[in-house]
């Protein structure tokens, strides 16, 4: 079934929770991703991963949804976003690895990240996405 009604409005059954929780923007864009990836690879794993990478160009995962990008920080969010299928590098989980420290101390500020002010970047990004998880479970 496509995740897409006819009137171009996602069915928010059929979304992830996550994507269900975030804006309409962020929901159209996962949805039509994924039924066009549907309707190329068939409805399974692959059109799941191909739908979050193209939210991901636009969007980053805070918490327990996703918020848009600013507009020069949009693009591959990580670098196995930038390389595509096949490659085997670790993706970020929808945090944006490729902003700048700044970015990520302020989403870590708001996700109340103990210890952030004497972190790395890697150190921020891996945080950001324990914090996200467990956002994302409760």
């Amino acid at each position: 079934m496509p995740m897409l009604r006819k009137g171009g409005e996602p069915r928010k059954s059929e979304l992830p929770d996550t994507i269900a929780r975030s804006d309409k923007h962020a929901q159209r864009t996962f949805a039509k991703a994924h039924d066009a990836a549907a309707d190329e690879y068939g409805d399974g794993r692959r059109a799941h991963q191909t739908a979050y990478a193209a939210l991901k160009h636009s969007y980053e995962k805070v918490g327990d949804h996703w918020e848009r990008k600013n507009k020069g920080s949009r693009g591959p969010s990580d670098d196995q976003a930038a390389q595509g299928r096949g490659s085997r590098k670790k993706t970020a989980g929808g945090v944006d690895a490729n902003a700048s420290k700044e970015h990520l101390m302020d989403v870590a500020r708001r996700l109340d990240i103990r210890g952030r002010s004497k972190m790395k970047k890697s150190e921020l990004v891996s945080a950001i996405q324990k914090a996200n998880a467990r956002s994302s479970r409760s």
